[in-house]
């Protein structure tokens, strides 16, 4: 998990990079075209059978929604601070919840409720959005996050086992490279040798985040991972410093204040429900048995 947090923020700290010369549609682009590249001999390893979807019109979807998520995180990385792109990225699960009442039906009780509305007061201060200094783009990473969480309520709803990872990878990265081929066309600028490199490295560390990730997930519960999760806020701090100079505003932190416990506490109160659930549904086994 803390290696998620390491190459998420080196990321970051790549899309910033190039994206000061470079559109956020070409960076989005070269990420998931790289992203594609990178996965090709894995699907090739496997034979004809990887590359079967069961899923074609969900993946359009995901596609869809990946290249105008990633094409407005990476205009907002790189004219936004990291540490609060890092802030704003933490707020997804208040995102899906809302989602997940709407289009999952599920029950939603009120301590999410009540963690979620403190999650976007969370996001009002770290934008800051009566202040002077209030940048507009911040309204673009905001934009993206919720649909990454539409993103991840359409994996709950559509996707199934029958649905391999890799495959699930490889035709995210390949339609998204697909569909942002004409926005970045549209603002192109020839990369050089050297951004050609790092757009190779952003689009590797796309696919070992989730790689990362998953193995994370495999080795305990989601809910003790979440406290490893926000040493991304903290490594952001440090690049943002080191290489951009930058501090984090006194808002950011605030913000951080608020949307970090609201987060934490969302993921343990989910854990526990589903401890419940399996106790009740165990039991109701013993009886009948």
């Amino acid at each position: 998990m803390v290696m998620v947090c390491v190459i998420s923020s080196l990321n970051d700290v790549l899309t910033k990079h190039v994206g000061g010369r470079l559109s956020g549609a070409e960076v989005a682009f070269f990420r998931f075209f790289f992203s594609t590249l990178v996965l090709l001999p894995f699907m090739l390893a496997r034979g004809k059978g990887a590359f079967v979807t069961h899923y074609p019109k969900a993946q359009i979807i995901r596609a869809v929604l990946l290249v105008l998520a990633m094409t407005a995180w990476s205009y907002g990385v790189s004219s936004l601070p990291l540490t609060l792109a890092t802030t704003i990225s933490f707020t997804t699960p208040f995102f899906i919840l809302p989602l997940a009442k709407v289009f999952l039906k599920e029950h939603v009780g009120w301590q999410r409720w009540s963690a979620t509305l403190l999650g976007f007061v969370g996001i009002l201060v770290s934008i800051h959005p009566t202040g002077g200094t209030f940048n507009p783009m911040a309204l673009t990473l905001v934009a993206s996050t919720l649909m990454f969480a539409s993103l991840d309520i359409i994996n709950k709803k559509l996707l199934t086992e029958d649905e391999t990872l890799l495959s699930m990878l490889f035709y995210s990265g390949l339609g998204t490279a697909i569909l942002g081929f004409v926005p970045a066309l549209l603002t192109w600028q020839a990369p050089t040798l050297n951004e050609l490199f790092f757009l190779l490295l952003l689009g590797g560390g796309g696919s070992l985040i989730l790689f990362c990730l998953l193995k994370a997930f495999a080795a305990t519960e989601v809910s003790a991972l979440q406290s490893f999760r926000y040493t991304e806020f903290v490594l952001s701090a440090i690049f943002g410093l080191v290489i951009f100079q930058e501090w984090p505003t006194a808002s950011t932190l605030l913000g951080a204040s608020i949307i970090i416990p609201a987060t934490l506490y969302i993921a343990f109160y989910e854990t526990r429900q589903q401890q419940k659930k399996a106790l009740q549904k165990e039991f109701a086994v013993q009886a009948a048995a």
